[in-house]
């Protein structure tokens, strides 16, 4: 099964690109593989979306290898895909022309730490949580937290956002500068350690979000945080998920400086409790953290308290135990696999949707009324702190039923934010899973996209069929 467009399903026209695999073995060598197990295991896809490999995977070491790798592949116009560690959410890997997936693990160094500046520049194959195990003796951290241990360049490419957003920001806001492959195969920078430029275009964040289709990051450099002198984290229940959601708002509009807040609805809860043997009571929950100083910490935990009591918030208990912190965030960080043990038969497919914090509980509310009405088992996380929050639908994929009922449900969602002056997508990017809701968020500005695409990659190498509702050309790229 699989939600794409009709023209990358039914009309795609795959060429022949052995003259460029030729080439690109005598350049590569036993870096370059064609085997089909591997092929497919780089066409992955963490969601039903159908696997679409690529014709070959080429594993590279450093940035001139990239760039070689894509000078040929433009030449003989094949589709290039760049590959992290396969944490994607919208078929962004996939290879629905064919090509070359350019495997990045391998590019795992970090380069340089600049205490004094707070900055690190690193590959784009290191991870979150190697970065931060490397920092750890340095009293600073990187504090963009997906859930998943993605990849920094991966990173970039999804815009990824995570439980610190309301605090330190997303990808956009720590990234200071790129070094980026083009679509011909040249090597560019984008940016400085500089905290702020006037200098021209803001080629950084053109290319953050851009999902590889605007070129392929080798090296990126990010803003750093102090690690905070106290940390409390605290949980709370509530009568409703309208009652967590208002809450939310008041907690920022009275500009609580909360590092994290993350609701759980009371299925999410009971998953968690089932999957990691707790004891939680099973009702909308917030997960809450609080970094600075032991008296900051302990003001901002008393206005939480009072806010909470408003609308019904009871039993919050808190602790600044570095061991009970990671437990109950590490409980947050299974929802994943704590959901979809609800329904271990059933495939997991994970959506998310990101409003104005004004309209988060009705956002919230409406959608879990809807997932309530259909039947189906869709747990509700978030990152509420800056309106956005995710549904994990649990779907038997074998049964069209569930399948057309599902993706009912993701669509009504992604209008219902749109139609609230939000996105379809707070941090899982377009992919191919989105595409159909493009046209409804950016109207005429779509058009500005496509032509920043096509200036920045005539031949259309890069990631093709990715973010537009079709190809922006009528074909797939054709070898030269």
């Amino acid at each position: 099964m699989s939600s794409l467009p009709d023209s990358l399903l039914n009309d795609t026209i795959k060429p022949d690109y052995s003259a460029a695999i030729a080439d690109l073995k005598i350049r590569f060598g036993q870096k370059l593989s064609t085997n089909t197990a591997v092929c497919e295991q780089h066409g992955h896809t963490m969601t039903w979306l159908a696997n679409q490999p690529p014709d070959a995977v080429l594993t590279v070491q450093d940035k001139h290898d990239v760039a070689a790798a894509v000078e040929i592949c433009n030449q003989h116009h094949m589709p290039v895909i760049a590959f992290g560690i396969g944490s994607s959410l919208e078929g962004q890997l996939n290879a629905p022309f064919g090509g070359l997936c350019i495997d990045m693990h391998t590019m795992d160094a970090i380069l340089q730490v600049n205490n004094e500046d707070l900055t690190v520049t690193v590959q784009p194959g290191v991870t979150r949580e190697q970065l931060n195990h490397y920092l750890r003796d340095t009293g600073l951290f990187f504090p963009i937290d997906p859930g998943a241990n993605a990849s920094i360049g991966g990173m970039v490419a999804t815009r990824a956002s995570g439980t610190n957003a309301v605090r330190y920001g997303t990808m956009k806001d720590v990234v200071l500068a790129l070094e980026v492959v083009t679509a011909n195969g040249d090597i560019v920078r984008t940016g400085t350690r500089a905290k702020k430029s006037a200098a021209g275009y803001d080629l950084t964040r053109l290319m953050i979000g851009s999902e590889g289709t605007l070129g392929i990051v080798t090296e990126v450099t990010l803003k750093l945080f102090g690690i905070s002198e106290c940390i409390g984290s605290g949980i709370c229940h509530f009568p409703t998920i309208e009652d967590a959601c208002q809450a939310v708002m008041l907690t920022i509009q009275m500009c609580l400086p909360i590092a994290r807040i993350e609701l759980l609805d009371a299925m999410q809860i009971k998953a968690c409790n089932q999957y990691a043997n707790l004891d939680l009571t099973e009702t909308p929950t917030l997960f809450v953290e609080f970094h600075g100083t032991e008296a900051s910490v302990q003001e901002q935990a008393q206005m939480f308290t009072d806010i909470i009591e408003e609308f019904g918030g009871k039993d919050f208990s808190w602790d600044t135990n570095e061991a009970e912190r990671k437990r109950l965030w590490q409980a947050r960080h299974n929802a994943y696999h704590a959901s979809s043990a609800l329904r271990p038969e059933a495939s997991a497919l994970s959506t998310d949707a990101c409003v104005p914090i004004s309209r988060l509980a009705e956002c919230v509310s409406e959608t879990a009324k809807d997932i309530e009405a259909s039947g189906m088992i869709g747990p509700i996380v978030g990152h509420v702190g800056d309106g956005n929050f995710h549904v994990l639908l649990l779907v038997d994929t074998n049964n069209p039923t569930e399948i057309a009922t599902a993706e009912d449900i993701i669509g009504r969602l992604a209008k219902r934010a749109i139609e609230m002056d939000g996105t379809c997508t707070g941090e899982h990017g377009i992919g191919q899973g989105k595409q159909k809701y493009m046209q409804q968020e950016h109207g005429n500005a779509l058009m500005l996209m496509q032509a920043i695409k096509t200036a920045l990659d005539p031949n259309n190498i890069l990631n093709p069929g990715k973010i537009w509702p079709h190809p922006i050309s009528d074909s797939a790229p054709v070898p030269a």
